[in-house]
């Protein structure tokens, strides 16, 4: 099979890139910017013509969710347009895409876990281009995979694990959120799924959205106290509300995935958040015990 990774150098393409070597039978072509821009037609055409892939996976996106409040039209070309020119390109020249959406599809005004089913209502302009990638990809494809996913971390890349590592080595106490509540989700779990799912996509009848986050509840708060109690940080963690900690763009308060369809669908194992988080740092030396 060959599988093309868009947005190679990201926390999950680079998971992608350490799990595809798992898979010796497949062809993997890993691009991000340097080898192809996905929002300029000749030069994503051009790319898709000449490897050829049977599947796309989408990691490519604008993933800076205060920044994207002042750059709306920066943020829409990558998370939609690009999306609009995959979708064409997916009619033109038959691959089967596997697009990775986000949490930030919903206001986080539930109060159980989001069900693939329920409507969207974005409150962020991330948000909002992410939505519109998924309604690209539903409007103009019979067959494709949206996943959504939450809290994303990895040892690659900027994420809250290693900012949180890396404040706990400055400062004596970091004040932190407790009343947005979510699942983390370990990148390399998450590639995993994805690379399970990829062998699976004949039984794919139509564009198809799921969810996957590790297992289990938290809030950044409780996120930060276990990363400090796994590395053996002697820094303090003080819980503070969302007021407290204003950002430009507005944050889901509530933003657990429902994940009934893709572990029932795919036989996808999800470990709990924990164990991927130790896991995690592990990889990165960062483990205390």
């Amino acid at each position: 099979m060959i599988i093309a990774v868009l947005g190679a150098k990201g926390q999950l393409g680079n998971e992608l890139q350490l799990k595809a070597k798992h898979y010796p039978n497949d062809i993997f072509y890993f691009a991000d910017i340097e080898e192809v821009n996905i929002t300029q037609k000749d030069s994503f055409e051009s790319y898709i013509k000449s490897i050829k892939p049977e599947i796309v996976i989408n990691a490519a996106a604008y993933t800076a969710v205060d920044k994207a409040e002042s750059e709306a039209e920066k943020a829409m070309m990558v998370n939609a347009k690009a999306v609009e020119l995959l979708a064409s390109l997916s009619e033109c020249y038959h691959f089967f895409p596997i697009h990775i959406s986000t949490d930030y599809v919903f206001d986080g005004t539930n109060h159980k876990p989001y069900h693939e089913m329920d409507a969207p209502h974005p409150v962020s302009i991330y948000g909002k281009t992410k939505l519109a990638g998924e309604q690209a990809l539903k409007g103009m494809l019979s067959r494709a995979i949206i996943i959504r996913t939450s809290w994303l971390y990895s040892s690659f890349g900027n994420n809250f694990v290693k900012t949180m590592v890396s404040l706990s080595k400055e400062k004596t106490s970091l004040r932190v959120v407790y009343d947005q509540i979510g699942s983390p989700t370990y990148a390399a779990d998450l590639a995993e799924a994805i690379l399970q799912i990829a062998r699976q996509i004949d039984k794919i009848k139509g564009v198809e959205v799921y969810h996957y986050s590790n297992e289990g509840v938290c809030s950044w708060y409780d996120f930060a106290k276990e990363i400090m109690q796994a590395t053996a940080s002697a820094c303090e963690i003080i819980p503070i509300e969302s007021k407290d900690y204003p950002t430009a763009a507005q944050r889901p308060h509530y933003s657990v995935l429902n994940k009934q369809k893709i572990k029932k669908e795919f036989n996808i194992q999800i470990p709990h958040w924990k164990e991927s988080l130790y896991r995690c740092l592990k990889t990165m030396q960062l483990v205390c015990f």
